[in-house]
């Protein structure tokens, strides 16, 4: 899944869709599409909306089967599974800007599962409430030392021909296609086939929510962005990319931005609508 804009992670996502960033000298989702081929996965879909013609050239250069969903900027992610449900069978599905340290994919799966990994405190990621056999019983949004939803899931052909069906008929209601397929899930767990826990530990699954997270893996983050927005900040304000941090969105409407950021003990807020920089005290 590829859709949709990521924009927690302005303003790189701005500029170019998550799953084609480049961290430590590969493309994410060509690392990510190569694995699966590696593992002898050959039928892969890419599901796509935002910015979708930058992933055109992944057609021919991997031989990937492309679905664009039309409703990436009105829906969540359950728009772009639909799109592909009747695909359905013995399959993975991945998200685009997931990166995996190991290829994960060249196990041989027996069971249905959701990856995930442990939280230690409080976190708000999706947890799972487990069986003595690892079937995961409920899911809750927030938790405490808890194991979280993260990274690829393993449907079985059984699975898959439950969810198809409901995932088909919740579609049909407006909250569903406001929310995630996990939702479709968690609020349907007794109803469907049991998926199981499949554990990973931390470094082995990683997701960058911001360029602050990218940065402490990709150390050339630092003082290359990558990003034509920054750079022109860094120049406005006579400092280097190093000493801008903490991206935050304030808005992120198709290709126009807002937000604000850090260079030392200031707050600035960029905003593309009005062109400038200021800082809350010359706002």
């Amino acid at each position: 899944m590829a859709a949709g804009t990521a924009s927690r992670f302005v303003p790189l996502s701005a500029e170019c869709p998550k799953g084609l960033l480049e961290v430590k000298g590969e493309i994410v989702i060509e690392r990510q599409i190569s694995q699966l081929q590696e593992a002898g996965i050959t039928d892969i879909t890419i599901v796509v909306g935002y910015k979708a013609e930058m992933f055109e050239y992944l057609k021919d250069k991997y031989s990937v089967n492309i679905v664009f969903n039309e409703d990436y900027s009105k829906y969540n992610n359950t728009s772009s599974l639909i799109r592909v449900v009747d695909k359905l069978s013995n399959t993975y599905i991945c998200s685009s800007d997931n990166y995996f340290q190991e290829n994960v994919f060249m196990e041989d799966p027996k069971d249905s599962y959701y990856s995930a990994l442990y939280a230690k405190g409080e976190t708000s990621e999706y947890c799972m409430t487990l069986a003595a056999n690892d079937d995961i019983l409920s899911i809750s949004v927030g938790g405490h030392d808890a194991w979280y939803m993260i990274g690829h899931v393993y449907f079985r052909e059984d699975f898959s021909n439950a969810f198809r069906k409901l995932m088909i008929c919740e579609y049909e209601k407006s909250e569903t296609r406001q929310g995630y397929w996990e939702d479709v899930y968690r609020h349907n767990v007794d109803r469907l086939p049991a998926l199981k826990i499949h554990r990973y530990q931390e470094g082995q699954i990683y997701e960058f929510d911001s360029l602050d997270e990218l940065r402490l893996f990709d150390k050339t983050y630092v003082d290359d962005t990558r990003s034509s927005v920054i750079k022109t900040i860094a120049r406005q304000l006579s400092c280097n990319e190093s000493e801008l941090f903490g991206f935050s969105r304030l808005k992120h409407d198709g290709d126009y931005l807002k937000f604000s950021f850090h260079k030392g003990g200031e707050t600035f807020v960029y905003d593309e609508n009005g062109s400038h920089i200021v800082s809350p005290q010359g706002a």
